[in-house]
């Protein structure tokens, strides 16, 4: 019979803490993919560390010692998002004095990660899928072909199925981006792995700020495992945080958590 696999990653991608059975399954995951140059979609919901997946994925992989290079497709009007991506050339546009090098250039032989890729224009889309299926781009205003090798790792909260349904997401760039597809399972679906995560959130809280914190109160975690999650372990990490604040003592509990329960509930909303 197949041990159970202790996931220990570092602090930083404390959302990989735990065994349960769906991080044993996430993790198995992980070190399969981790081992080609493959474009990679990553699904869960907010809060629930897809770019902590995307990260470990690059850091594990063939391609560590390039580039990462993320850009969030929801910060940015479809035109910068353009520009930003592809760069420009001199006299492109207003304003355009000088030729621009885009992310696909710097993240070439690195990763370039797509964060809610969902987000993304759907002609914008289609410039996309042609990098990809081609490995050559241009700038903005420019009519040489550029060729780059990179991977690309893209994440969303959405329901792709629903929005190709709706005309917002093209169908062929979802079947180029989902061959490798990883499922980032929320928190209501592995509450085993909470009193793990809690003792790495206190653990980097301490190493963060010189702090003392030894714990938690039973009280405490109980109702910490009792809780919805509707921030997943982002609103997690806000509780255990807010608490080591407010705490008093070196045990979180007390009216002081219960103070952070609140106030990082709404935060995380």
């Amino acid at each position: 019979m197949k041990s159970a696999k202790t996931v220990t990653q570092p602090i930083a991608a404390s959302v990989l803490v735990g065994t349960s059975s769906v991080m044993q399954k996430l993790a198995d995951t992980i070190d399969r993919l981790a081992r080609y140059r493959a474009n990679v979609l990553i699904l869960g919901e907010s809060g629930t560390g897809k770019e902590l997946i995307a990260r470990t994925l690059h850091a594990r992989g063939p391609r560590r010692s390039a580039p990462f290079v993320p850009v969030n497709c929801a910060t940015l009007a479809r035109e910068l998002l353009e520009n930003e991506l592809f760069g420009h050339e001199r006299g492109a546009f207003a304003g355009a004095t000088e030729r621009k090098r885009g992310l696909f250039e710097i993240a070439d032989g690195g990763v370039l990660f797509l964060d809610a890729i969902a987000e993304m224009e759907v002609t914008l889309q289609a410039k996309l899928l042609r990098v990809i299926e081609r490995n050559e781009f241009r700038r903005v205003g420019g009519t040489k072909k550029l060729r780059v090798d990179l991977s690309i790792i893209a994440t969303t909260n959405r329901d792709l199925p629903t929005e190709m349904a709706a005309g917002h997401f093209r169908h062929d760039l979802f079947y180029r981006l989902k061959v490798a597809t990883v499922i980032v399972p929320p928190l209501r679906e592995r509450r085993e792995d909470i009193p793990a995560l809690v003792d790495a959130f206190i653990v980097d809280f301490n190493r963060r700020n010189d702090g003392k914190i030894r714990g938690i109160a039973p009280a405490a975690l109980r109702r910490l495992m009792e809780h919805a999650w509707p921030g997943d372990v982002r609103e997690l990490r806000n509780v255990v945080e807010s608490a080591a604040m407010l705490c008093d003592d070196d045990t979180l509990g007390g009216a002081s958590f219960e103070q952070a329960m609140a106030s990082a509930s709404l935060r995380a909303r």
